[in-house]
């Protein structure tokens, strides 16, 4: 790869100066008025009388190292436990100062000078501070770092900032106490938006030395709510910081966040008052919902995809006519009707409408059986696939997927006419993540993502560009062209001249159908309706900071 000068950034916490990303944003806010309404002027929020927040959702975390994980159940718990340099404006993708109170960038782009908001503690009472920072970012560009433990890797750090061999940070180091200087290989457009990332909030060193590789188990960060409790697969428990730095926050004493599979039971459990807020509402309830004054409707901004993903390792996957066969047998509209109430819009491209950059001149591929059965006859499958595929189905409920295996179920019977058989596979959730990861059990997969930061980088080359693999590039697909154009977009700081370069890259991705995007979804929550304070962020891992009851 070819070397580029260097590129330095300071970040300073303090007053001062904020200068804005280069990347868009998705500023799409929810229509709930009663979920987004803010509390800070009230005085019902300090008179509240239910001071813990319980919390419903389909599946439990992983981990709760953010720097280890990929999924939105481990950093939705990491949200509220860590900060990071940077935040997002809640309900958007705007990026604000966190950690980092101002900062200020090189005329080429290089370097980035970040200043420290002073007298931050960690949850343990060790100081935050650059050396900090320093650390927490050392262990994530280090493959040999004596704190990357056994069976931990950084996917989110490749992802966002290139591979070892390919970083797009040289080097971070402590000016002084209160400032952190990055210094670049090379620009990149979405850098203050990638460091507001969840994944790359700042743990504690001392707690890291100390804890180890149960640190995943036990996270210290600085953020809002201490870590209290992990009952796998039951409940995860996070106390009030009551030394936050943030005057004011949180405004409970206690979140307790339960792990209910189904979506019945998770929505029965909030009619009966079992939790105050419910994730992943299953669309045939919502009509229920809507009838009861007790309860309140929110919807997260729409900004994910579901999609089905062919495994490049496994024949006959890596044969682009077998994977365009069966993206015409797919009837995405019919699944949209069963399974989604009208709260979904087929997808035809990676990333969804509502981000910029993204192609509208891309056709979909049609459901087609006639058509399917042709490719498959030209890839030397007349009668279709000789051997049972085997299809993993995700075995939670997702934002962008309330039920897989139903979902699943129906793929499977349209892929049965064209001479296609399955096995449908769903595996517990952390092993669904490592079996895809590793590429070995799977055919073709089922995952979806919610956009972490408002960058369609974050969607394309996050996922399908071949520095994610292994990682988020689950279906080990490799093209150059789309690599060099990706590559390309990344350094270039006009969002035009960016934008063309992902409907470039959507038109590649179209034709080589690495994926079967299936639906783009406005994601259903229902709470309680005192439940004040909470704002359906995008990226789906909100904050529990403002929320109070009435």
């Amino acid at each position: 790869m070819k070397k580029w000068g260097s590129l330095a950034l300071t970040l300073t916490l303090g007053a001062g100066l904020v200068l804005s990303g280069c990347g868009g944003g998705n500023n799409a806010s929810s229509n709930n008025s009663a979920a987004t309404s803010s509390p800070a002027s009230t005085a019902t929020a300090g008179a509240s009388t239910q001071d813990t927040l319980v919390v419903g959702r389909g599946g439990d975390s992983v981990s709760l190292d953010p720097a280890i994980i990929t999924d939105g159940e481990s950093l939705k718990i990491d949200h509220q436990v860590f900060d990071s340099l940077l935040e997002y404006k809640p309900g958007t993708s705007e990026v604000e100062p966190s950690l980092a109170d101002s900062w200020e960038v090189s005329p080429d782009g290089l370097t980035y000078t970040f200043k420290l908001h002073p007298g931050v503690k960690f949850h343990d009472g060790t100081d935050f501070n650059a050396e900090a920072v320093v650390f927490n970012f050392q262990r994530w560009s280090d493959p040999k770092s004596e704190y990357k433990f056994e069976g931990d890797s950084f996917d989110y750090y490749d992802s966002m900032f290139g591979p070892d061999g390919s970083r797009v940070i040289k080097e971070v180091k402590a000016v002084d106490d209160l400032t952190v200087q990055f210094t670049l290989n090379q620009p990149q457009a979405p850098f203050l938006q990638n460091l507001a990332m969840t994944s790359f909030g700042i743990a504690s060193p001392s707690a890291i030395k100390e804890k180890k590789a149960n640190f995943k188990n036990e996270p210290v960060g600085t953020g809002p709510f201490v870590f209290k409790e992990w009952k796998h697969n039951d409940s995860i428990t996070l106390d009030k910081n009551t030394s936050y730095w943030k005057e004011g926050l949180p405004k409970l004493n206690k979140v307790i966040v339960r792990s209910i599979p189904d979506n019945s039971a998770r929505f029965n459990a909030l009619q009966n008052g079992e939790i105050d807020l419910m994730e992943d509402l299953s669309p045939d309830d919502l009509s229920t919902l809507e009838g009861n004054s007790d309860l309140q409707k929110i919807e997260r901004p729409p900004f994910n995809v579901a999609y089905l993903g062919f495994n490049f390792k496994k024949k006959p996957f890596d044969n682009v006519k077998v994977r365009q066969a069966l993206s015409y047998a797919v009837n995405k509209q019919a699944i949209i009707d069963a399974f989604f109430a009208g709260q979904a819009e087929p997808a035809i491209n990676p990333m969804p409408p509502s981000l910029w950059g993204y192609n509208d001149q891309v056709k979909d591929y049609e459901y087609d059986l006639d058509k399917a059965k042709q490719l498959l006859a030209e890839a030397g499958y007349p009668n279709g696939l000789p051997d049972t595929v085997t299809l993993y189905a995700m075995p939670v409920s997702r934002p962008y997927m309330p039920d897989g295996k139903k979902v699943a179920e129906a793929i499977q019977a349209d892929w049965e006419k064209i001479g296609v058989k399955t096995v449908i596979e769903s595996p517990e959730w952390a092993t669904y993540l490592d079996d895809t990861k590793a590429g070995e059990k799977d055919d073709i997969y089922m995952l979806g993502w919610t956009g972490d930061n408002g960058d369609p980088d974050n969607f394309i080359y996050t996922l399908l560009d071949k520095d994610s693999i292994p990682g988020n590039n689950r279906d080990f697909y490799v093209n150059e062209d789309l690599h060099k154009i990706l590559i390309e977009a990344q350094k270039e700081t006009d969002q035009n001249k960016r934008a063309d370069l992902y409907k470039q890259a959507q038109v590649i991705i179209k034709e080589d159908a690495p994926w079967i995007p299936l639906v783009h979804t406005t994601p259903l929550l229902a709470a309680k309706a005192n439940l004040k304070g909470f704002v359906p962020d995008p990226t789906g891992t909100e904050y529990y900071s403002e929320v109070y009851f009435e």
